[in-house]
């Protein structure tokens, strides 16, 4: 237990630290999930490798097939291949310049098959480039910091994020989650506990947002000193849901902040600039905090 207690659940880029079985990536269960969070560009790297292994196995089965499979190739054994693998690209794109055509039964078999996978290939390969692109996803950019920081009488937890796309999002919710690990009655597990927000809910959001949980007596942090917080290994996890109007659906962020986030006695530098036309922030200094008097205990 004491080795699970340095491990967070949620990495601060908002990816789950955890393992739910022991299957691959591309395990049935976990594929088209694996395919729909690749970047584009290892996307499309991957459909390209896969076009061209597939174009490469059924080459190698006309070239198997024999010299006679197939009308119009080289007789070299080197330039047969290349003809075999041309002619499995016309019939997998079903192009059939018609050049090239099978001239037995085994490989008339074969271009029946090829034309089946070409179909099928296509058709998911095309299902899942759409659901790839059109899926709505937050650009949403976290302090790097979560701090506790000076709060009118008292102190708070707070952090701070920003949209970083041009188009709006409204009807923003925060819900934040606060886990350390607790010795009750000889036994360590972990709590968690829901921290109450200043505010838990905006309606737009076009500029930046800092989200601040007041430590009050009520608050989970109430007593806590810098080591005792560090010794219970805590993780504050956040949930961020908004709508988004370009597509009309919600979209959803997370972070979490473990005790090497957590910047005890600081404050936020100030975003705005001075412009008399519009509203301005400064994004290059999300991350800028600078040092107070931090407390003995909060």
């Amino acid at each position: 237990m004491s080795d699970r207690s340095r491990v967070r659940l949620l990495n601060h880029d908002g990816t789950f630290n955890v393992r739910r079985n022991n299957f691959g990536p591309f395990h049935p269960y976990n594929a088209y999930n694996t395919l729909l969070s690749l970047p584009i560009p290892r996307l499309l790297a991957l459909m390209a490798a896969g076009y061209f292994a597939t174009n490469l196995l059924f080459a190698s089965l006309y070239w198997l097939a024999g010299p006679d499979a197939l009308a119009g190739t080289a007789r070299a054994p080197l330039g047969r291949f290349e003809d075999c693998l041309f002619f499995s690209v016309q019939t997998l794109a079903t192009i059939g310049y018609g050049k090239l055509v099978p001239a037995s039964r085994g490989a008339n078999i074969l271009v029946a098959f090829e034309a089946l996978v070409g179909l099928l290939g296509f058709a998911i390969l095309s299902g899942l480039l759409f659901a790839r692109f059109t899926r709505p996803t937050a650009k949403i950019r976290f302090s790097r910091n979560a701090l506790i920081a000076p709060y009118r009488n008292g102190w708070a937890l707070m952090f701070r994020l920003v949209n970083l796309r041009s188009h709006d999002l409204t009807d923003v919710h925060a819900v934040v989650s606060f886990a350390r690990w607790i010795d009750e009655n000889g036994t360590r597990r972990r709590r968690f506990d829901q921290l109450a927000l200043e505010r838990d809910f905006i309606l737009f959001m076009p500029l930046h947002w800092v989200i601040v949980h007041p430590i009050t007596e009520a608050s989970p942090f109430r007593g806590f000193t810098q080591a005792g917080l560090a010794g219970a290994d805590p993780e504050v996890v956040c949930l961020i849901s908004a709508a988004d109007e370009t597509f009309a659906q919600t979209v959803h962020a997370k972070t979490s902040y473990d005790k090497s986030d957590l910047a005890w006695g600081a404050q936020f530098v100030d975003m705005y600039l001075p412009d008399t036309d519009r509203v301005a922030i400064d994004l290059n200094r999300l991350h800028q905090i600078e040092p107070v008097t931090p407390p003995d205990a909060v």
